[in-house]
């Protein structure tokens, strides 16, 4: 299967991959000077990751920290860049380490060239993680 170019057919491609675990995959879609933001994380979180290579670091041990189930509410607005969307969804499942439930809200843009990822700024909410004690911050990936 070819990988879809459109911002909004990859963006929904890239969930499958994660949601499969295929991380590797994912990481697959990222542009190699592609860079993902975390503007809202707090403190001891990383903020930014410049390249391939650290969003992979990043995301390597992703699934054995949070089992998805599924991204329920997933809205995809198109904006006046067609390189670029604004995404608005739910990731919902459960935390690995302590079985309790995963429910995140985010809102990403995200900017697609030549069919890779090349900017995705990732609004999180940095309290519920906070509050469910997941360890998203690198420190064991």
């Amino acid at each position: 299967m070819s990988v879809p170019t459109s911002p909004a057919d990859l963006y929904r491609h890239s969930l499958r991959l994660l949601l499969d675990k295929d991380i590797s995959a994912w990481v697959g879609l990222w542009a190699g000077d592609g860079l993902m933001e975390f503007p809202f994380a707090p403190d001891g979180w990383p903020r930014r990751l410049e390249g391939r290579e650290a969003v992979a670091a990043y995301m390597r041990h992703y699934p054995d920290q949070i089992d998805l189930h599924g991204f329920p509410e997933l809205r995809i607005h198109e904006t006046t860049d067609p390189e670029t969307i604004v995404v608005e969804m739910r990731g919902v499942g459960r935390l690995v380490e302590t079985d309790a439930p995963f429910d995140m809200t985010y809102i990403a843009v995200v900017t697609v060239r030549a069919g890779r990822f090349t900017s995705y700024r990732d609004y999180w909410n940095p309290l519920a993680a906070l509050e469910s004690g997941a360890d998203l911050t690198g420190s064991t990936r």
